[in-house]
């Protein structure tokens, strides 16, 4: 594998942890602001629309200059971001911090997929692309246990200072190992966006929505759930979201292998699991042990749905596939803003820390029966598919050996 995917897993690595870290210190910034978790909760919705937001805005803003240069920008706005946040003196303030550091995540993801897989054979395509979201599941292993632990000692501010410096880090490592290129000659914005005719495409950002944002409902509000429910203390959440990021970075590397070889079945698989398992939740986040096997098998299938869906959208919109991309990083992050807004519906109305898990059983389960829809429609229209992946496979051809961006 080419040496530039390093350098989009520690972007990958930073935004990672600023996504996910503020679960593990959620309670703290809810108290010195004086909210209510699910207030602050807001915190989660809010990134993740930012990311929706600016997914397809900044991608198609970014086919005016090279991929790199694109990179290193995008990563200079979460720096920024994240400044914000670890300096801000109201809740609202913060609220625009996670925003701002947000419009960098999708367009971050989107085009760094599509490098990601240009740089490799057709057949190790998914693969290229779990690498480089290995620095997503690396941050869930390290970055966000360890802010977390950084929070509860030394106050959640400084973990966003920290957040922000591993965005310079990603910064330089694009920098330096990503060569630079000319504007994409297939940058076309109207191309991009004729790939939305595809219902296909459609069905892949809905299976995205409702199953990755079954995750969201659970995990937002693990560490109440964990301390109050299952009984751990507080202490004991970081390595508690050490087990989830073990999870997911387990799950991330197994859906990129077995996507590569059978990407239905994958999908059929880990959505149905991973609705299981979080309906299980309600019922074994009342005993430690079971709790946290639950909650790392919540990593595990959750990530492991990632690899598949993202390279399902590019065989889908193979001809205009950055926008796409991008569009779909955004639907995940729709899924967990609309799974933290949910979860924290159901907390507020009263039914108990355990009901988001419910929540996101059937969010996941209702991406189950939407993956079998695509599967139908795609057996009723194998010429259209065909020629879909016959595309994917002659761009991928064309691409072999020539350099990032042509």
């Amino acid at each position: 594998m080419p040496l530039a995917l390093l350098a989009l897993a520690i972007g990958a690595f930073g935004i990672g942890t600023t996504e996910f870290v503020i679960m593990g210190v959620l309670p703290q910034v809810a108290h010195d602001f004086g909210v209510s978790i699910p207030t602050a909760g807001y915190l989660v919705s809010g990134y993740a629309l930012g990311v929706v937001i600016g997914a397809p805005l900044l991608t198609v803003l970014g086919t005016k200059v090279s991929r790199r240069k694109m990179l290193m920008f995008l990563m200079g706005l979460f720096v920024v971001g994240n400044a914000i946040s670890a300096f801000a003196p109201s809740f609202g303030t913060m609220l625009i911090g996670r925003i701002i550091a947000s419009l960098a995540h999708g367009a971050f993801f989107g085009i760094g997929s599509v490098v990601a897989a240009d740089l490799v054979a057709p057949e190790k395509k998914a693969s290229a692309i779990s690498l480089m979201f290995m620095g997503l599941t690396v941050a869930n292993v390290i970055g966000v246990p360890g802010g977390t632990y950084i929070g509860q000692a030394a106050g959640w501010r400084l973990t966003f200072g920290v957040v922000a410096s591993l965005g310079l880090i990603g910064l330089l490592g694009v920098a330096k190992l990503i060569p630079e290129q000319g504007r994409p000659k297939a940058a076309n914005v109207r191309a991009e966006f004729a790939a939305f005719k595809n219902v296909q495409v459609w069905l892949a950002l809905a299976m995205t929505v409702l199953g990755y944002g079954g995750v969201f409902a659970a995990i937002t509000y693990i560490t109440p759930m964990m301390t109050r429910v299952a009984g751990y203390p507080e202490g004991a959440v970081t390595w508690l979201l050490v087990l989830f990021g073990v999870g997911m970075f387990l799950g991330n590397l197994l859906g990129g292998k077995f996507a590569d070889r059978a990407l239905m079945p994958m999908l059929f698989t880990t959505l149905a699991s991973l609705a299981a398992v979080l309906l299980l939740f309600t019922a074994t986040a009342h005993n430690k042990v079971l709790a946290a096997i639950t909650l790392t098998l919540i990593g595990a299938l959750g990530f492991a749905t990632v690899p598949p869906l993202q390279k399902w959208v590019l065989d889908q919109a193979s001809a205009a596939p950055t926008l796409a991309s991008a569009a779909n990083i955004g639907a995940f992050n729709l899924g967990n803003a609309l799974a933290a807004w949910l979860g924290g519906v159901v907390i507020a109305a009263g039914l108990g820390y355990t009901s988001p898990n419910w929540v996101g059983a059937l969010l996941s389960g209702t991406a189950v029966l939407l993956s079998f829809l695509a599967a139908f429609l795609n057996r009723r229209t194998p010429r259209a598919f065909g020629s879909v992946v016959a595309g994917s496979t002659h761009t991928q051809a064309q691409q072999t050996g020539a350099p990032i961006g042509r």
